[in-house]
């Protein structure tokens, strides 16, 4: 395979068209808010990692006092704080409060996932006649990037700035050729932003010099009653999607897309999660089709906590989301607060392709290639009622 420098690489990355992965949100008009007040954005150290590189933690924060902590390593969102209906803010999401802790017991809490998030059946794809061969870490099938997905890997930091109406980190990582049995050198870069709006988005680019499939979403736990405060079984939610895609026993899609009606995985208007939660077994675990389709920003999700107020919506360019709801917490993870995670105490909204498109040409496609460029976004709004 053609070797490229790796400046050359990123600089191609930056000059090359969309392609491949949904289309990137489009440039708007939106006018600056004129009564912006500042934003702050800084930088500490969070640790070293066993192998002694130097890990991050980037804290940014708008004029309502929403603050974000995102650390370089695994592009991780580590905390999301925002207010509720009587303007106290509580973290609400999964994490813990210390490297040591992420790189020991993981469980993809806030993680950048990738190079393919969600699953891959029998761990592997053809591609132009050629058969890639992936780690099996999910049973018989591959899931989240493998051993050592993008969750597990320091990235480098591109960008920090606060300015304006926004601040904002941006990170880097160059996935080589053959990393975790994948095709090519991927370059891809991650951005963070929070406005003064309240809202958070995560933007990201990924280019590459062989073609290859690509597939990132973030991996947040949510609870918006405040991480560790409970169950999110009374939670409302909403998702814009009237079909999903059907799994097997191992959770690969079968192809087949199937409507969500007179169904527990209906969800086009609110329902708390637990009002049919039993019907589904474990939990949740379940690819929805976005009406939206991945073709502009729309409308994903809203989800509602009662107790506090807090209300949240999730805009994307994807055309699947993966709602999870923390099926596999025992209790056995501590948090943030102390807490200990149990059963259901967060949701996930993965958005996403849908899972093994690689083997399903019927899917949206998750081929990039030379020369192409995959560019996706999601933002979360917040507000309270």
């Amino acid at each position: 395979m053609r070797k490229v420098a790796l400046l050359d690489f990123v600089l191609a990355l930056m000059a090359t068209n969309f392609f491949g992965c949904g289309k990137g949100e489009s440039s708007s008009s939106e006018s600056q808010d004129k009564e912006a007040r500042p934003m702050s954005a800084r930088k500490e150290s969070f640790g070293q990692t066993p192998d002694g590189q130097q890990v991050d933690l980037y804290t940014l924060t708008n004029a309502k006092g929403i603050r974000v902590k995102i650390t370089n390593y695994g592009a991780i969102l580590v905390s999301l704080e925002v207010p509720d209906r009587d303007g106290k803010l509580a973290d609400i999401t999964l994490g813990y409060n210390d490297l040591d802790q992420y790189v020991k017991r993981g469980a993809f809490f806030g993680a950048t996932v990738g190079r393919y998030a969600n699953r891959i059946g029998g761990a592997k794809f053809v591609l132009n006649g050629v058969e890639y061969k992936l780690a099996a870490n999910n049973g018989p099938n591959h899931i989240h990037g493998g051993r050592k997905g993008f969750d597990k890997v320091v990235w480098k930091l591109e960008d920090i700035t606060a300015e304006g109406d926004k601040a904002q980190v941006q990170l880097s990582y160059l996935s080589k050729d053959g990393e975790e049995g994948y095709p090519g050198n991927l370059a891809c870069t991650i951005t963070y932003t929070l406005t003064n709006k309240d809202e958070l988005k995560i933007s990201y680019e990924a280019a590459t010099d062989k073609t290859t499939i690509v597939n990132l979403t973030n991996h947040s736990y949510f609870n918006l009653a405040g991480e560790g405060n409970g169950d999110v079984l009374g939670h409302e939610l909403m998702l814009t999607a009237d079909k999903y895609t059907v799994v097997d026993k191992d959770l690969i899609p079968t192809g087949e897309i199937r409507s969500v009606k007179d169904s527990p995985l209906d969800f086009t208007k609110p329902a708390t999660i637990g009002s049919r939660i039993a019907q589904v077994g474990n939990g949740y675990d379940h690819n929805f089709v976005l009406k939206g389709g991945g073709r502009t920003l729309s409308l994903c999700a809203q989800a509602y906590g009662p107790t506090t107020g807090r209300v949240m919506e999730v805009y994307t360019t994807e055309p699947g989301v993966q709602l999870y709801t923390g099926n596999f917490l025992d209790g056995s993870l501590i948090g943030k607060s102390g807490k200990a995670y149990k059963k259901h105490y967060g949701f996930c909204l993965e958005t996403q392709h849908f899972p093994d498109s690689p083997n399903k040409p019927q899917f949206p496609s998750t081929v990039l290639k030379p020369g192409q460029k995959c560019k996706t976004t999601t933002s979360y709004k917040f507000y309270t009622r």
